[in-house]
């Protein structure tokens, strides 16, 4: 597979747009390790190839457990939490929003594990890997080459 439009290039002020939303998202209070797990989720969904090597390594790098990365797919174990299960119901069906719509049930269980405010920065997230996903899988970004950032510290939260 060869990659037909290095986007960044092409429309930079399209991806300074995408990366303001990603900007929001990377500084909302929502668990970073939830966060990788809804953004690998998500791109799974979407056949990502690119984004599922992103941020499989992200959450590995975040000290994700291989066991529970490889089964997002099946989300529904119990190496999940509720408050990780009820992120990931929300994801899918805001992926899926032109199948299904978000189902009232769906809502509900959200609202059991997140705050309003935390509601929309899940859903500012998943909006956000959606945008992005379509990028990679429409202009077939290559798979693979991606590392992530080296933690400078533990505690501080900042990656070089």
């Amino acid at each position: 597979m060869q990659s037909r439009i290095v986007y960044r290039d092409v429309a930079p002020g399209a991806v300074a747009a995408m990366h303001e939303v990603q900007r929001y998202v990377d500084h909302c209070e929502l668990e970073k390790s939830l966060l990788e797990l809804v953004k690998l989720r998500a791109s799974q969904i979407n056949g990502c190839a690119y984004c599922v090597d992103m941020h499989s390594k992200d959450a590995r790098a975040l000290g994700e457990s291989e066991q529970r990365l490889y089964a997002v797919t099946v989300w529904r174990a119990p190496f999940f939490t509720d408050r990780e299960r009820a992120a990931l119901t929300w994801t899918e069906a805001v992926t899926l929003v032109a199948r299904t719509g978000v189902p009232d049930e769906v809502y509900q269980l959200a609202c059991t594990q997140f705050s309003e405010k935390e509601l929309v920065d899940l859903t500012m997230a998943i909006i956000a890997i959606n945008g992005w996903n379509r990028l990679a899988v429409g202009f077939r970004a290559l798979a693979g080459t991606y590392q992530p950032a080296v933690r400078t510290e533990a505690a501080s939260g900042q990656w070089k």
